[in-house]
């Protein structure tokens, strides 16, 4: 394949809302390009970018794929990105890379949730958008509705640059409103100029005022001359058109139809004309490593600067092994090059460079700045991660994804399978950084985290058919601790007598509440010799080892002091095990004594939701036992800040789902303990008899 300058290069991340037709819309437009030879379509899991079994049988994209085209002199790179709420997080990383994104409405539907979602995304990473509506083949789908609900959902010049001939089953052409010419298509999407109709002239020449408009607006001296000539020819309108559109002043929306192909053309001349390349925007901030001094850096799209790239995916193929893509920010690449990973501070040998065409991998000879590529089998580089020249480090920050709402606890079904799990779940998170795997100190469960159930699925089924594990799945124990509330003193006295050297250990014991979050503190106030020195930290062993089982429901105990006041000591039978012993019992006597209750992990919940959904969010996080803390408004959004129990939050995705119609979100991370209600407490502790989980006093 040949090497393309940065200024033929155009990267477009397809976003919007699960269904809108992103994928067919990227599998049409390579069949148009000639790009491949076969037409791949969604409900036959042909497509080029989804390729994953899962993907085909769900018929739903489940991470960024990479696909391109090439036509006239230049390399149009695809991201197709995922636009269900599960997977939706992965249009990030797609947007960060991309000079433009290519937003998808459907015709029918117009602006859905996740639209608006990705929309804010592009927002914060200040990527242009063109825009399309899809499906207005389909019967309903109206082109004007889908217009207007984006021009009242998002505040920008949002402008037809191709207006619709026909409708539904009629849909059969469209007005191209920048050169006010029409088309009509054949079966294979050839354009044929034909008149433009005279019913709707009116629509068409309002939407080429209003485009006249922006352009004049977006430079002084465009708008002098519109105000004295009262219009903008083409010789001062189309080389305006792109310095619109990547300052974000101009949305161009197309009119298409991606399975009767009618409009693709134009979408595809208009995205090597207008789109903005890459070194069309200004220099990428990065920073130098933190071992250095950490100052910003600057680097231009330019192929004469120094060699850097941000990874923004990794593959784990089960044939060609990890596989990193990367977007080339500056410089050149090669093969077998020798860079530097800055962000870990590791050495990396390339190997050989690829395209991606969906899953095949085509060998390049060089990369230059702007263009997207793959790197196989690299030892060290994730994503997120800074590939540059070893001469001129740089790191460059990488995308953050959201913290995830849902947990499971998880466990092979198979005892021979707990090795493999862990390897296989490793591989599945260097492809998605969006899950978290980790394992609860207390609990002792293994918990799989995810920003949905649908998303902890899929990765169980990716487990059984890629990596041949099969698990359950179970909702996670809350890590309960206990703690005392009252003053007491006690005695504990271990004595066994069994013929021979017996045991004996014996110790006076105050235990008195802390403060929440103090943990445990032993204090000896033992004066004289008691209990000698040696046998000492035995005591306080043996009542962490008793606090640990738990005074109540088997929870830990926490938040309290322990005193060593007073004990007896036996020339020949004392020893370490029995004053641990003596200890033990001590703890247990203090407990009829110190009021023991049980303690909850309490957590921060910030819920980001539509402003007319707070009211019932606000009552949803009462009804929790949660205590609101503040709102505040961030963009069109009301921010909730609250503190609710931990075990109020376990299934609130689904709820919050529910109340916003999938629009609103939340993250929550741990605040601190706090005393569970003496009702809910009472079903705890009934709880953990009914398991097995309060120990009898073992004999000793």
């Amino acid at each position: 394949m040949r090497v393309y300058p940065t200024e033929h290069i155009r990267n477009l991340a397809v976003i919007g809302h699960g269904h809108a037709g992103k994928t067919q819309l990227i599998s049409s437009l390579l069949y148009l390009a000639g790009t491949t030879p076969r037409w791949g379509k969604v409900d036959e899991g042909t497509t080029v970018t989804d390729y994953d079994e899962d993907a085909i049988a769900r018929k739903i994209t489940l991470n960024i794929s990479v696909a391109y085209l090439e036509h006239k002199e230049t390399k149009v790179n695809f991201l197709d990105t995922p636009g269900f709420a599960g997977f939706v997080a992965h249009a990030r990383p797609a947007l960060r890379v991309a000079d433009c994104a290519l937003v998808v409405v459907d015709g029918v539907n117009g602006i859905e949730v996740q639209t608006e979602k990705t929309w804010g995304y592009a927002n914060e990473f200040m990527v242009p958008r063109f825009m399309v509506i899809s499906k207005l083949d389909k019967e309903r789908a109206d082109f004007g509705a889908a217009l207007d609900s984006a021009r009242e959902a998002f505040s920008r010049a949002i402008i037809p640059f191709t207006l619709p001939i026909g409708r539904e089953r009629d849909f059969r052409g469209v007005v191209d409103v920048v050169r006010m010419k029409a088309y009509e298509f054949d079966e294979n999407g050839k354009a044929r100029e034909c008149a433009i109709p005279t019913e709707g002239r009116e629509i068409v020449d309002a939407a080429r005022e209003k485009l006249i408009e922006v352009i004049a607006e977006s430079d002084d001296s465009l708008l002098e001359k519109y105000f004295e000539q009262g219009t903008l020819g083409e010789e001062d309108l189309l080389p305006n058109i792109t310095k619109a559109i990547a300052s974000s002043r101009l949305c161009p929306v197309y009119a298409v139809s991606s399975l009767t192909l009618v409009g693709l053309q134009n979408l595809l001349e208009g995205i090597i004309e207008f789109a903005p390349a890459p070194n069309y925007h200004e220099a990428e901030q990065g920073h130098a490593p933190a071992d250095m001094d950490g100052q910003p850096i600057l680097r231009r799209y330019d192929a004469n600067e120094p060699f850097s790239a941000y990874v923004f995916r990794t593959i784990a193929d089960p044939f060609a092994g990890r596989i990193n893509l990367l977007k080339v920010i500056s410089g050149r690449v090669k093969p077998e090059m020798v860079v530097l990973n800055s962000t870990r501070g590791t050495q990396e040998k390339l190997g050989a460079l690829h395209v991606m065409q969906g899953k095949q991998l085509e060998k390049v000879d060089e990369a230059l700045a702007g263009d997207i590529i793959a790197c196989v089998k690299l030892k060290d580089t994730q994503t997120g991660d800074t590939l540059c020249d070893k001469a001129a480090p740089i790191v460059y920050d990488p995308v953050q994804y959201p913290e995830p709402a849902i947990a499971f606890a998880i466990e092979p079904k198979a005892r021979q399978d707990e090795e493999k799990i862990n390897a296989a779940i490793h591989k599945i998170l260097e492809e998605d950084p969006a899950l978290r795997f980790t394992r609860d100190p207390q609990t002792k469960e293994f918990l799989l985290s995810g920003t949905g159930p649908l998303h902890v699925e899929v990765v169980v089924d990716k487990l059984k058919k890629r990596y041949g594990v099969e698990v359950n799945l179970k909702p996670p124990k809350v890590p309960y601790k206990e703690t005392i509330t009252a003053r007491a003193e006690v005695h504990g006295r271990h004595k066994k007598q069994t013929g021979g050297r017996g045991q004996f250990g014996d110790c006076k014991v105050i235990f008195e509440p802390l403060p929440r979050g103090q943990g445990f503190v032993f204090e000896d106030r033992i004066f004289g010799g008691a209990i000698p020195q040696q046998f000492r930290p035995a005591v306080e062993k043996g009542i962490l080892e008793a606090a640990e089982q738990g005074a109540i429901a088997g929870y830990p105990v926490v938040d309290f002091k322990a005193i060593l006041i007073d004990g007896q000591t036996h020339p020949v039978d004392s020893d370490e095990y029995s004053f641990r012993a003596a200890g033990r019992k001590a703890f247990r006597a203090a407990i009829e004594k110190v009021k023991p209750t049980l303690l909850e992990p309490i957590m921060n919940v910030e819920v980001t939701v539509p402003q007319e959904c707070s009211g019932d969010i606000m009552g949803d996080l009462n009804a929790r036992r949660g205590r609101v803390q503040g709102m505040e408004m961030r963009g069109k959004n009301q921010v909730i800040k609250a503190q609710v129990p931990l075990a109020e939050m376990l299934n609130y995705q689904s709820t919050l789902n529910s109340l916003t119609a999938a629009r609103g979100s939340y993250h929550m991370e741990f605040s601190h303990y706090d005393v569970v209600p003496a009702n809910i407490a009472q079903k705890i502790i009934e709880q953990a008899k009914a398991e097995g989980r309060i120990r009898a006093e073992e004999e000793e």
